[in-house]
């Protein structure tokens, strides 16, 4: 199983914009040095503090003009044509290919109802317009002068430059978060990005299941079939336990969880309710995600809830400021909150390469956390689980 490092490019309180880009290239140098498989960039759009990467391609080649190994991913590059159109994202990708010497991993997403409203998409085109994009960006980058016809686009013969390094091209993926999307990407023959937050091992079988009956009568979108599965995590790996708690990750992570409802626009009662049942993989139907201009409806936050993390979510959310020990042990039962220890982090490692997992991406800049907190990080899972998994 491949360590990754999956960055959302969050602002700490009291850092500037250029501190966060300066930081987060500090990060992905060590973690190039070190061995680390990707560094997975994501797209998102007037999100505030939660994300300062609306240009995943523009920051993944200042990252390739200071790293020399370590591949450059985008998780993912919002692929409804009225946000990006199929041909630039093909060029661009080929572009990053081209200077960082072949290391793009090109990952797609259809974004979410915050996005559609910003960019005025139609959420019942988005899931096929992203797998149209996956189908044509390949035959940009290997096939010269082809026209293309679809209800979505009209594109007259043309030749798209630069072709990538890669052949017979980079290897392409999709999020998911649901069973029917992860189906869907294993139809395409595409990897998997798996966004479950929290997700109990039952989930996750559930999900690449799922992946695997879609591998099973798939159709590649590309050249060929990209079948790895990925998962997002909370991780930050230190020395000791008192370490691990010191550095207020799992306080870290609580805020990220809280910051879910808002940034998706989902309801933050039903994004709660499905923290409780552990048995949806992501809420965001629309029953449940919030109307244009609606606000999300008051509620009397449970600061005594019984399950700890939604008590400690409540109380993060009404101002406290959270005991680092409780929020430790609230999150420590989680096998995807890798938070912890060297060997803390090296058993849910091995629980998680047990299902079926091909790479980790590991969240480790979380909200507050400081840049050497995540450098500490970055260095002790470099230097204790990077090779030791790498030879899995």
């Amino acid at each position: 199983m491949i360590l990754d490092i999956f960055s959302e490019l969050q602002r700490s309180a009291g850092n500037s914009e250029a501190q966060v880009y300066a930081d987060a290239t500090r990060q992905a140098k060590l973690a190039d040095e070190l061995g680390f498989g990707c560094w997975w960039s994501v797209e998102h759009h007037c999100t505030g503090d939660f994300s300062y990467c609306s240009t995943p391609d523009l920051f993944l080649t200042l990252l390739s003009q200071h790293t020399e190994q370590i591949h450059l991913g985008t998780s993912g590059t919002l692929a409804p044509f009225g946000i990006h159109h199929p041909m630039q994202i093909a060029e661009r990708a080929a572009f990053l290919d081209v200077v960082s010497g072949g290391r793009v991993e090109l990952g797609l997403a259809r974004s979410v109802l915050r996005e559609w409203q910003t960019f005025g998409i139609d959420s019942e085109e988005a899931s096929q317009q992203v797998a149209e994009a996956l189908r044509l960006i390949p035959r940009f980058w290997t096939e010269e002068p082809f026209d293309y016809e679809s209800p979505f686009l009209s594109i007259p013969a043309r030749n798209v430059v630069p072709k990538p390094i890669q052949k017979p091209h980079p290897p392409l993926w999709v999020t998911a978060a649901h069973a029917e999307g992860f189906e869907r990407a294993g139809r395409l023959g595409v990897g998997v990005l798996a966004t479950l937050l929290l997700a109990p091992p039952e989930t996750l079988s559930i999900a690449f299941d799922a992946y695997q009956r879609g591998l099973d009568q798939c159709e590649p979108a590309g050249r060929f079939v990209n079948d790895q599965r990925a998962l997002f995590a909370f991780f930050h790996c230190a020395e000791t336990r008192a370490e691990a708690i010191e550095s207020e990750a799992a306080a870290a992570a609580i805020w990220f969880m809280n910051m879910q409802a808002d940034v998706y626009s989902v309801r933050r009662t039903d994004w709660i309710e499905s923290i409780r049942q552990q048995s949806v993989m992501w809420v965001g139907g629309q029953d449940n995600t919030l109307a244009p201009g609606e606000v999300q409806p008051s509620f009397e936050f449970d600061l005594n809830d019984p399950v700890p993390v939604i008590a400690l979510m409540n109380r993060q959310a009404a101002g406290e400021t959270l005991d680092p020990v409780e929020a430790f042990e609230a999150l420590e039962p989680y096998d995807a909150v890798l938070i912890g220890d060297v060997e803390s982090c090296r058993r849910k490692l091995r629980r998680l390469d047990a299902l079926g997992l091909d790479r980790l991406m590991c969240l480790m800049q979380m909200g507050p956390m400081g840049n050497e907190a995540v450098m500490s990080s970055i260095r002790t899972a470099g230097k204790c689980l990077v090779p030791e998994f790498a030879k899995n």
